[in-house]
């Protein structure tokens, strides 16, 4: 049997970004950021075409995932050692005694629990994957991988598989 699949991993897929693991304790990492390199790879039968995925309309799908939470502070909307109160104009974090507060615009807020670089992929994964069906609905994708890579050598994936068709 055989399964094909391509592999996107362009410099330009990074975002750079600040962010607190939390703990499971409910202690945190101190506020920190890494220069984040985002690898996606896609599985799937062969188009008419011959090809899984057509780069060209699949690439900026990518890049503008990444760009989206480049120059940003990273929030995990879904934790329970967090409490955020975003106004016009700011977010107000609370951790315990500890109390952030950043400008609106320079914020994501993101539907996971913790911004580990796996929570961090899983993200990133779904958002491209709905991005496909919506821009190219003829893709027939049967798993999607996303590593998110930190610091060189160090990085945390998800695959997404058993993906209904669209």
């Amino acid at each position: 049997m055989e399964q094909f699949g391509i592999r996107v991993d362009k410099q330009y897929f990074n975002f750079a970004a600040a962010h607190f693991l939390l703990f499971p304790d409910g202690t945190r990492e101190e506020l920190h950021g890494h220069n984040y390199q985002v690898t996606v790879e896609v599985t799937g039968p062969l188009s008419d075409g011959d090809v899984v995925l057509n780069f060209i309309p699949f690439k900026p799908i990518v890049r503008k995932c990444c760009d989206e939470l480049d120059h940003r502070l990273l929030l995990p909307r879904d934790s329970h050692w967090l409490r955020i109160i975003t106004t016009e104009r700011e977010v107000e974090v609370w951790h315990g005694e500890d109390r952030f507060v950043a400008p609106l615009r320079d914020v994501t807020i993101l539907p996971i629990p913790n911004t580990s670089a796996e929570r961090l992929s899983q993200y990133l994964a779904h958002q491209i994957l709905s991005r496909v069906r919506e821009q190219i609905p003829d893709a027939r994708i049967d798993s999607i991988r996303v590593s998110v890579q930190e610091t060189p050598g160090q990085s945390a994936m998800v695959t997404l598989t058993e993906l209904e068709p669209t």
